[in-house]
């Protein structure tokens, strides 16, 4: 199957299980639930919970209840993406080429509609079923350790924020980087593993794989804010520079991030082979993410 009919087939049945999860847009407290509903249904490559069902795909058929575990991970993407924008952070006003939830519903249901979905994500997966055998406390453990402070998304956040205007080791760069983006998609392939049943030279494997793609992802994501525009990315672009962010295409240039990010690319579907052909839509998203335009 060619990868953008895959993708978008994956994208349209999670789209189904998040519109069932999501509280309903007539449920009170209202604003707060079409906030919600606004930024997880906006659109979106729905990557992350793309690559959770992929990485188990490597294993075996999807197992029962792995919907509930990839919807999770777009709450968790989306409450990232909800604060992100606010004016406290990167203060944005497009999100997925509409006005972001703070501009369309204001800072208070904002923020509130992050909280929310945060919390929703690791409702549904306390509840989710339980694979056999069972690594259900470690998905929601590794997913907690994602967001969380050390070495995960908040702090890869906070980092990137202190870091503004200042200058930066490449060392330093790429744990920002590795914590504001990379450690959601490694999580996000090593949960699929593991709620597969992966054994731990595997899920080794995986890990690595996600790791080197996380850090790629955002390396392509600081080029495209030097070189696309606002209307192909659907978000403001060339803030960067602008709010003195530490960036690849900054510290390194964009010729050698480019570079940098390719490597990592093909160092992760190296880290592939002895999966074989089962792992082949792995290697196809991470070059689609590699060449993506937007």
């Amino acid at each position: 199957m060619v990868l953008t009919t895959r993708l978008a087939k994956h994208r349209a049945r999670l789209n189904q299980h998040l519109r069932r999860l999501l509280p309903p847009a007539q449920e009170v407290p209202l604003t707060l639930h079409r906030a919600m509903r606004y930024s997880v249904l906006g659109g979106g490559k729905r990557i992350r919970p793309i690559l959770c069902l992929e990485a188990a795909a490597v294993f075996r058929r999807p197992p029962a209840g792995i919907a509930e575990l990839a919807c999770a991970i777009e709450f968790i993407h989306t409450y990232s993406l909800i604060h992100d924008d606010l004016p406290a952070l990167d203060n944005d006003d497009l999100r997925r080429g509409r006005p972001t939830c703070h501009k369309k519903f204001g800072e208070a249901a904002a923020i509130l509609a992050g909280d929310a979905l945060l919390t929703l994500a690791f409702e549904v997966l306390a509840r989710m079923r339980r694979p056999a055998p069972s690594p259900h406390a470690a998905i929601i453990r590794e997913l907690a350790a994602a967001v969380g402070t050390r070495g995960g998304m908040i702090a890869g956040q906070m980092a990137d924020l202190e870091a503004e205007g200042r200058r930066v080791s490449a060392r330093q760069l790429e744990a920002i980087h590795r914590g504001k983006t990379g450690a959601l998609i490694r999580a996000s392939v090593r949960t699929g593993a593991l709620f597969a049943g992966a054994d731990g030279p595997s899920l080794q494997r995986l890990s690595r794989f996600g790791a080197k793609l996380g850090l790629a992802f955002q390396i392509v994501d600081d080029v495209l804010d030097v070189r696309s525009s606002t209307r192909r990315l659907g978000k403001t672009t060339h803030k960067d520079a602008a709010l003195g962010k530490a960036t690849y295409p900054a510290v390194h240039g964009l010729e050698k991030s480019q570079r940098m990010a390719g490597k990592l690319v093909q160092e992760a579907c190296d880290d592939l082979k002895p999966f074989g052909r089962r792992a082949d839509t792995l290697r196809e998203i991470a070059r689609y993410l590699l060449t993506r335009a937007a």
